[in-house]
């Protein structure tokens, strides 16, 4: 097992490497059901439609496309550890009104470049598993949060139905790797993909670690049978 340091040097240099087509596979490998996902956790902030939103483990910054896009006063600070994903993500960016309320930041999930009491709320799509301290992780989230602030993490989960289960295990771990591999020309990502899918807590674990760092109305809402989760907590 990867000591915590170990671990966010590994994710950083392998998505550093796949950042350029990063996008590209996303988009690829779900069958663009990732976009639905996108907007399904952004509805979740619909009480929240002006102020500032935190998008944690941004990436190539499509969460933040969509929390600006779902909400024309909102702005969002988009922090994530690896700087060439930010820099791939700010090439593309549209050039319409949602550029101008984008604001990308290098910074660490585990020690989070804010202020407390920021934020209206904090997304994370599909990064939590990336953390190497993953309870220090949700402390910093809640301390930015404002006061009635909304957490939304977006996270892959494992399907528990006896049809899905295997089939999506079998995609995940036989052809996901391989079709990633060529497309990227890195399979080692894809295959730690797949290990840290396996590895994740369990749903009711990580809710468990939400009410110890400090939130409730703690819930859970499965998607796409099971196979992604969104995790929601107030603070």
């Amino acid at each position: 097992m990867q000591q915590p340091d170990e671990k966010k040097k590994f994710v950083q240099e392998k998505f550093s490497a796949i950042s350029p087509k990063y996008d590209l596979l996303n988009s690829l490998l779900s069958m663009q059901i990732d976009r639905y996902w996108r907007w399904k956790t952004t509805r979740l902030l619909h009480e929240f439609p002006a102020g500032q939103v935190m998008d944690l483990c941004a990436g190539t910054l499509p969460l933040s496309l969509e929390l600006t896009r779902q909400a024309k006063q909102r702005l969002v600070l988009a922090v994530d550890f690896c700087e060439d994903m930010l820099r791939a993500g700010v090439k593309v960016l549209p050039d319409d009104h949602r550029k101008a309320r984008i604001f990308p930041v290098c910074g660490d999930g585990e020690q989070i470049p804010a202020p407390a009491d920021t934020f209206w709320g904090c997304t994370v799509a599909f990064g939590v598993r990336n953390l190497g301290r993953t309870q220090q992780g949700l402390c910093e989230m809640h301390r930015i949060l404002k006061p009635t602030g909304k957490l939304l993490i977006l996270e892959f989960s494992r399907p528990s139905n006896f049809i899905i289960k295997p089939l999506y295990n079998f995609y995940l771990n036989k052809v996901l790797p391989k079709v990633a591999g060529m497309v990227s020309g890195d399979k080692e990502a894809y295959e730690y993909l797949a290990s840290s899918i396996a590895a994740f807590y369990e749903p009711e674990e990580l809710l468990s670690m939400m009410r110890e760092a400090g939130f409730f109305h703690v819930e859970r809402k499965p998607l796409t049978f099971g196979i992604v989760s969104i995790y929601i907590g107030i603070k």
